[in-house]
């Protein structure tokens, strides 16, 4: 140990690119370092992420997040393309969070367009129906992986047999399983199928007893929470100081979610609860999402309740997409009665719906931000126009992006072994990253 000690040993297993991190080992006056890439991988590093760990022992000593092998360049590609045409980009970013995506943005558009208050009520109602039940699936994915990187497949079958129902129902409703583009300015592109609803019913009483199913296998397991409780520790301070939010967040005890803070798509007139926990550890944000999942369930019954006949799109056939599709004898959705609608009655219709089609609408020039409550926590939306058709920027504030943040500050002085169950917590989605 004592030749150790006075001259330090550096083993770099790949990690070439960081010579910095390399240099520094070298200098500092310890004992045996080792340097290594963690990922990127699935599982444990979530696919496209990769973690450069310095290591003393078993003893995580330094740790950093390397991003970007998922660049897409959506915000870019939303330079060229209409306001409408947008939606199909951001739907792919947090591509667990599709809804959120296309809310945000829609939220945005509709904020420059000065049309907030005239979004039809039925069309709102959808919307938040739609992220309610998109933050179930999205949790359950959370915990599925989680409990699958620390070796439990138990998990995996309870939470994706749970999300493969809620999929089921998008896909009734969108005609896609993910990456819907069903949320548009003004309102949503088409209205509810016939048996929509009645999936969504049987939802709510088939999923409360599968996540009973998925609290008994792990809340009071003891190997659970071996490997969660008092990992990860990120207290509220850290959080403020790293602009942290979400389930991390709220593990701390501060009950912040955007939905109560400051409300949109009417959630001030639902009733559910922030779930909080204080143990500020890998455990707590596990029981938040937990608990966060049947407040969704409140949500949904709610949205059902409130379900009344009317539009779903901005009555406004400069602005609005057309928002009464059907399926037609083509299985492409034109169906007869719309093409007979918009072709020969209406010559302002067809005028209208050529423009939409081929220039979009144009959105007066100014800039806004708007934010929503994703499963990961702020979720926002940047939007400058120039007073064109289509975005002259756009850029989101992706709470997996700056929750990463907190990797360092979760994982410094643990063990490796406990690395993953840290950023499992987290929860990152590399497409809300690498944006």
């Amino acid at each position: 140990m004592g030749s150790h000690m006075r001259n330090p040993a550096v083993v770099d297993v790949g990690g070439q690119d960081w010579d910095e991190v390399l240099a520094n080992a070298h200098n500092a006056q310890a004992g045996e370092r080792l340097v290594v890439n963690m990922g990127p991988q699935h599982p444990s590093t979530h696919g496209v992420l990769r973690l450069i760990l310095e290591l003393d022992g078993e003893i995580v000593t330094q740790a950093r997040c390397g991003i970007g092998y998922l660049h897409t360049g959506i915000e870019k590609s939303l330079e060229y393309r209409t306001w409408t045409q947008g939606v199909t980009f951001v739907t792919r970013m947090d591509y667990l969070s599709p809804f959120f995506n296309e809310t945000v943005y829609c939220l945005g558009v509709e904020n420059l367009l000065d049309i907030t208050d005239d979004i039809p009520e039925r069309a709102t109602v959808i919307r938040v129906m739609l992220m309610e039940l998109n933050r179930i699936s999205s949790h359950l994915v959370a915990i599925a992986t989680g409990g699958m990187e620390l070796g439990a497949m138990g998990p995996m079958f309870y939470g994706f047999r749970e999300r493969e129902q809620i999929l089921a129902v998008f896909e009734t409703i969108t005609g896609l399983r993910m990456n819907h583009g069903y949320i548009r300015p003004g309102g949503v592109a088409m209205d509810l199928p016939d048996g929509a609803l009645g999936q969504v019913r049987e939802l709510l009483t088939s999923l409360p007893k599968g996540l009973r199913d998925l609290e008994d296998l792990l809340t009071a397991n003891r190997i659970w929470k071996a490997r969660t409780q008092g990992i990860g520790y990120l207290d509220l301070n850290g959080c403020l100081a790293l602009g942290v939010t979400g389930p991390i967040l709220r593990s701390t005890g501060l009950a912040l979610d955007l939905r109560k803070a400051q409300p949109y798509c009417s959630y001030e007139t639902f009733d559910f609860d922030v779930v909080t926990d204080d143990r500020c550890d890998s455990y707590g944000r596990y029981l938040i999402r937990v608990g966060e999942m049947y407040q969704s369930l409140r949500l949904v019954e709610q949205c059902l309740d409130r379900l009344r006949p009317g539009p779903v799109m901005i009555d406004d056939k400069k602005l609005g997409w057309p928002a009464d599709l059907e399926l037609g004898p083509d299985g492409l959705g034109t169906s007869e009665a719309h093409v007979t609608q918009i072709m020969g009655d209406s010559m302002e219709g067809l005028i209208h719906h050529f423009k939409l089609v081929t220039e979009g609408f144009r959105v007066p020039a100014g800039q806004v931000y708007t934010a929503v409550e994703s499963p990961r926590g702020e979720l926002g939306a940047h939007l400058v126009s120039d007073g064109g058709t289509r975005p002259y920027r756009v850029h989101y504030r992706d709470p997996s992006f700056t929750n990463l943040q907190a990797v360092a500050a979760m994982c410094e002085g643990g063990m490796i072994a406990d690395v993953i169950a840290a950023l499992a917590s987290i929860d990152p989605v590399m497409g809300g990253v690498d944006r």
